[in-house]
């Protein structure tokens, strides 16, 4: 390879450097792509494709390792809700057990409040008076 076709390789990976740190000199918007780098390198998008396809192929895996990143954090956020999930409906379903339960007993004192205030209401009900001493 001619030392001009290495200085050139060599323009194209520095620039696609910058631009995977987001320090591009040139092109500010944050966006990896073979234009982007040819734009940052001062070369056409045509000489990277038709010259340098294995700088091509560095920029397009650069490129989807960000997508994966992205990717990846968000699979990982929605397994992160998936178990908040889970758990609050265990906890709802714990709630609804103890609602259950408290209804039970609520029905079972009512039960017996009403048992009691007709014995109390009765005609035959004699009150007794309670021994304070």
């Amino acid at each position: 390879m001619s030392t001009r076709a290495e200085h050139t390789r060599e323009s194209l990976l520095q620039a696609l450097y910058r631009l995977e740190r987001g320090r591009g000199r040139i092109v500010k918007d944050g966006k990896l792509s073979i234009a982007a780098v040819a734009r940052e390198a001062g070369v056409s998008s045509a000489l990277i494709h038709n010259r340098y396809p294995d700088v091509a192929d560095q920029i397009n895996v650069a490129k989807n390792k960000g997508y994966r990143v992205q990717r990846d954090a968000k699979v990982n956020e929605l397994k992160r809700q998936k178990d908040m999930n889970r758990e609050l409906r265990a906890e709802i379903a714990e709630l609804y057990a103890k609602l259950a339960k408290s209804a039970s007993v609520i029905a079972a004192l009512t039960a017996e409040n009403d048992r009691l205030a007709a014995i109390v209401s009765s005609e035959n009900t004699i009150v007794l008076p309670q021994n304070r001493g």
